[in-house]
């Protein structure tokens, strides 16, 4: 790999200084409106079949290529995708769609309620035993179609963030003859269709003309081109090689003259998980004493040249009223109270530990770098373990074969989503995190009708995660994209997802 990125380097140094650092494309040139756009892609995508990715950079991309039945909304919410409407029933067990007339997979095929039951016995594993959704496996009752353009979605038991789970995201609707070709020749019903993908070099979209939602996209071709490392990145982007990434904070000023400076707050979670089943992270007082030790507005200058908003639990405050605020100052750097946290445990030597992390972004290793010197205070020895991002996601996030990890969980549209994880029983519990008060109050969330009440409960619940100290909550950070100022259109969501539907040729 590393040999690769000094290729990436020389290759765009060479590039920039063919272009005289002019960053002008052929069709600024020419005075013609530039339609293909090229968005720089960190590190590929885990799978093309939507019910089998985990990646959130699987999802920036693909949500351009697949709809579920509503589709995430930039305000946060939901609005109707491959389902024209939606009611439910007053007891909460019983959701009514209407499929959209007319709609169409990129192949041509009308998306049929065949389809949607295929999509959802995919995902709960009704045919199979296998579901490839855990979660909704366990919520979803059946499926079923009265009619060829009505699906009905019972449910086992009532579950208030139900709807949020039906983007693309969770619940990506497929076409029932590609089913062979879903992780090779992804088909949706997207505004742009899968043209090809060749690992660690590209991932290519065209428009669909045939997209239910007159007018768009604008943009005829989508290159995701693959480029790890940030600084050939930036110089990808001053050449006119890209024309979209984001871009490090500290790099804002070089360029915002020559491109749309678009910041971005992230919803997301940047933390330092432990695995919670492995001495000596299963005992609280050692979490907490590594708490009480990490300085997170050092990790937050390091790591994103300050532009970060302190986190205390495991939401960010993009979720509005959900946000626990009270919980950011519950730890603050005490190296006494760590210590003593220590001995008490029966580590007043400290210990020895490691702290795996991705090479796909080099702010894992720049907070991990910071952490390792604090641990030092109290007598914890850490070194750093970087590891291919596939690689990562097999070890750490599948296998949990790990001490401490560090990375960024992105926002969810569902309070309940962001926080589901830290459940004793929920599969993607990859901290091995275990805490009877907090499954009960997630458990009373799910059946409490009040929405003030389970705003209450929520708040509750990061109030116990920062108690328990599962991780390390350390902020969420700003992204800074840099755009073409040939383009315009750019809109924020509150999840990983570059909506390039929008994206349109400026005037």
């Amino acid at each position: 790999m590393r040999k690769y990125v000094y290729m990436l380097l020389a290759i765009a140094a060479m590039t920039f200084l063919m272009a005289g650092c002019s960053g002008h494309s052929e069709s600024q040139q020419s005075g013609k409106p530039k339609k293909d756009i090229t968005v720089r892609m960190m590190a590929d995508p885990d799978f093309l079949d939507p019910h089998k990715a985990t990646a959130s950079l699987t999802f920036q991309m693909m949500l351009n290529v697949f709809e579920g039945l509503v589709n995430p909304a930039p305000n946060g919410g939901i609005e109707p995708g491959v389902a024209k409407s939606y009611k439910m029933s007053e007891d909460g067990l019983t959701y009514t769609f209407k499929l959209r007339p007319g709609i169409k997979f990129h192949n041509g095929d009308p998306v049929t309620v065949q389809d949607v039951e295929y999509s959802f016995d995919r995902l709960t594993g009704k045919s199979t035993g296998q579901p490839l959704s855990s979660s909704l496996a366990a919520i979803i009752k059946s499926v079923t179609a009265p009619d060829d353009q009505t699906i009905v979605i019972k449910l086992k038991k009532p579950y208030s963030p139900f709807l949020t789970e039906l983007t693309a995201v969770d619940a990506a609707i497929l076409d029932k003859k590609n089913d062979a070709k879903q992780n090779t020749h992804p088909i949706g019903t997207g505004p742009f269709k899968f043209v090809e993908y060749k690992p660690e070099n590209k991932l290519v979209l065209e428009k669909f003309d045939d997209y239910w939602k007159k007018g768009v996209p604008y943009l005829n071709k989508v290159t995701f081109s693959y480029q790890p490392d940030d600084d050939a990145a930036f110089m990808s982007l001053k050449s006119g090689n890209l024309d979209l990434t984001s871009v490090p904070a500290h790099k804002v000023d070089e360029i915002k003259n020559a491109f749309n400076i678009i910041p971005q707050n992230s919803n997301a979670v940047f933390l330092m998980g432990f695995n919670n089943a492995k001495k000596p992270f299963n005992d609280v007082r050692v979490r907490q004493a590594i708490n009480d030790v990490v300085n997170k507005q050092d990790i937050i200058d390091a790591a994103f040249s300050g532009h970060g908003s302190k986190l205390g639990s495991h939401m960010s405050p993009a979720m509005g009223k959900y946000f626990d605020k009270s919980t950011v100052g519950d730890y603050q750097p005490n190296v006494k109270k760590a210590k003593q946290l220590l001995k008490a445990a029966g580590y007043s030597n400290g210990f020895s530990m490691t702290i795996t992390v991705s090479s796909h972004s080099p702010v894992y290793s720049e907070a991990a770098q910071v952490i390792v010197e604090e641990l030092k205070q109290i007598g914890i020895h850490a070194k750093i373990n970087v590891i291919e991002w596939a690689k990562w996601l097999d070890d750490v996030y599948k296998q949990k074969d790990y001490e401490a990890t560090i990375i960024d969980f992105t926002g969810k549209l569902s309070p309940f989503d962001t926080l589901s994880q830290y459940r004793s029983n929920d599969p993607e519990n990859m901290m091995n995190f275990s805490d009877e008060k907090f499954d009960t109050l997630m458990s009373q969330i799910l059946n409490e009708s009040s929405e003030d009440k389970r705003v209450a409960l929520y708040k509750q619940a990061q109030e116990e995660l920062s108690q328990q100290a599962p991780a390390v909550f350390i902020c969420d950070y700003q992204t800074e994209w840099a755009l073409n100022k040939q383009f315009t259109g750019f809109t924020k969501y509150p999840i990983y997802y570059l909506d390039l539907a929008h994206i349109k040729p400026a005037k």
